[in-house]
Order: C-alpha cells, then sequence, then structure tokens
C-alpha cells in the first residue's frame, strides 16, 4: 500500500524566493490527507502535478499564518472549480470562526459540505480513523496551541500463494477467509493451514508530523517508533536562545528527538528564511542522527 509524503512547503515564518510556508500532501493508499497549507499551497499543488479535488481531509496543526494563510484560496478555488463531495477539517475552533468571516464578507456561499472536527492541544487523542490509517493529535509545545499528527497504518490482510493455491485447485471463494488469516477444513477433509498459502503482510508504518515547538519531553511518547518523523528545524543550534524565545527547536535538537524517540528516518523542515543554504542544518542534524533528509519542495518521500 502507498505511504508517502510530498512537501509542498518548507519555509516558517515568511516566504523566500524558492521555499514556500508549511504544508504537506500525504498519500495512504491513494487517499490524500494535507497537512497544513500555508500561503501558495494551491499554486504548489498545481506545480507538482496533484488534483486539489482529491483531497478529502485537512489537518491544520495551529493558527499562526504560516500554517493556514493558504485555506481560504484552496477552499475558494475548490467550490469554483465544481466540488460537490464533502470535505473534513481537523482544526483548532477558531479556525470556524476566520472561514465563517471570510466567507460571509466575500458574500460565498460554498456549494460542498465543509466538516470541521475541533482539535484540542491539551491530551493526545485519536481523531480520525477509516479503512487505512489512523490519526493521532501530538501535544506540542509552541506559543499558541499547536498540536502535531501522527498516521498510522491499518494493518493489511495477508498476501497469498495465488501459484500454490491455483496449482493445489484450492477454490477462489476461499480466498478471503485465507487473507483474513482463518484456517480451513475443506468439505472432502482437507485441511489448509493459513500459514502453508498466506503471507504476513507488512508492518504497518508510522508518519508523524510535529510542526512548531520547543524541545519538550512531554511529547516524545505520542512519536515513539516512528519510521518517518517530520520535525521542525527553523535555526542551528547556534541560535538556540532565538529557538526558545519564539518556541521552535534547532536542527540538532529535532535529532536529539529522533534518537531519543526511535525514529528510523528523520525528515526536517520549517526553515527560517536566513538560511539561503540548507545544507548546514542537514550537516548539524546528521551529527546526531544520520539517517536525516532535508523537506524538499516537490520530493515525495517514502514512508
Amino acid at each position: 500500500m502507498k505511504f508517502e509524503v510530498t512537501i509542498l512547503g518548507s519555509s516558517s515564518a515568511t516566504p523566500v524566493y524558492n521555499r514556500n510556508p508549511t504544508a504537506q500532501l500525504l498519500n495512504c493508499n491513494e487517499k490524500f490527507y494535507l497537512i497544513d497549507c500555508g500561503e501558495g499551497t494551491q499554486q504548489q499543488l498545481i506545480r507538482f502535478g496533484f488534483k486539489a479535488n482529491k483531497i478529502d481531509f485537512i489537518f491544520i496543526s495551529h493558527l499562526h499564518g504560516d500554517h493556514y494563510f493558504g485555506l481560504i484560496g484552496l477552499l475558494s478555488s475548490l467550490h469554483l472549480n465544481g466540488r460537490i463531495k464533502p470535505i473534513k477539517i481537523f482544526a483548532p475552533v477558531a479556525l470556524q470562526e476566520i472561514l465563517a468571516l471570510q466567507f460571509k464578507h466575500s458574500e460565498t456561499v460554498i456549494r460542498y459540505p465543509i466538516e470541521f472536527v475541533v482539535t484540542e492541544a491539551s491530551e493526545p487523542v485519536k481523531i480520525f480513523e477509516n479503512a487505512d490509517v489512523i490519526v493521532e493529535t501530538i501535544v506540542l509545545n509552541h506559543r499558541i496551541p499547536c498540536t502535531g499528527f501522527k498516521f498510522t497504518q491499518k494493518k493489511r490482510l495477508r498476501k497469498l500463494m495465488v501459484e500454490k493455491l491455483e496449482a493445489e485447485n484450492i477454490p477462489i471463494e476461499y480466498y478471503p477467509l485465507l487473507k483474513r488469516g482463518v484456517d480451513l477444513d475443506l468439505p472432502n477433509g482437507q485441511v489448509i493451514l493459513n500459514k502453508d498459502y498466506t503471507i504476513d503482510s507488512d508492518k504497518p508504518r508510522k508518519y508523524g508530523y510535529c510542526s512548531d515547538t520547543l524541545f519538550d519531553e512531554r511529547y516524545f511518547e505520542s512519536i515513539k517508533d516512528c519510521d518517518t518523523l517530520y520535525h521542525e528545524a527553523t535555526f542551528l543550534h547556534e541560535m538556540i536562545e532565538r529557538a526558545n524565545q519564539t518556541h521552535h527547536t534547532t536542527a540538532l535538537q529535532a535529532a536529539q528527538i529522533a534518537q531519543l524517540t526511535g525514529a528510523t528516518k528523520l525528515l526536517i523542515g520549517h526553515f527560517s528564511s536566513r538560511y539561503k543554504i540548507l545544507q548546514p542544518l542537514l550537516e548539524e542534524a546528521k551529527s546526531v542522527f544520520e539517517n536525516t533528509e532535508l523537506a524538499i519542495e516537490g520530493i515525495t518521500y517514502s514512508i
């Protein structure tokens, strides 16, 4: 099952020449989840070949503008392009008021349903589940209430050894039971042991998204053992005082967090606009956690 994330924006508070504010598109089994929606997100979707109408779920971490100023434009464009299917938005409660005000004064009546699910930065909770994925909040420590999101794949059905089943003339109507791990007693007395005809599915993978936060051990349990951890790395560690003042983390701290929580791979992003060259941030993180990559816009990362 496809489980991958494409970076649409990797800058922090302001856009720079070649970096947009924060946004990511998660593809889980060809269902699309937009994570944050900074200014210019819909243009980035077009630029990288994604159809906005395929997005059915939007997750907003907090209400600093670089994480949601692109949302009203995206929702309006979906309306103008004839969308009728519902969209679900997970976000702090005040976003409802903000969107309502913008639609009111532009005299816009959205023709598709918007279902709003309120997130709260008080304790980690499950906020969404479907056949493919479970989404839980991560309570971060920022200047205003802020939640990250953890996406955990659902365990898939077992894989059939189709050639062996066909060679032994096992009727196809038994395949669904085998995929669910059931042993079979056939009418002819033959016993079919599931382990002899199926292979266990891949281990479910986890993607942790930590947008804006101080280094704070209280959220470490929520991101334990992520296959891919995205963590903000706004500054180099030489600017730790500035990071603490603005409730952000450094590249070094992001790497320490990945190491402490047992991540397999670390993606760093949310880079300050002061950094025109990102290599020093990568090198700083890799000095602690080798399997680190920069979150580069337009690149799709397998989780």
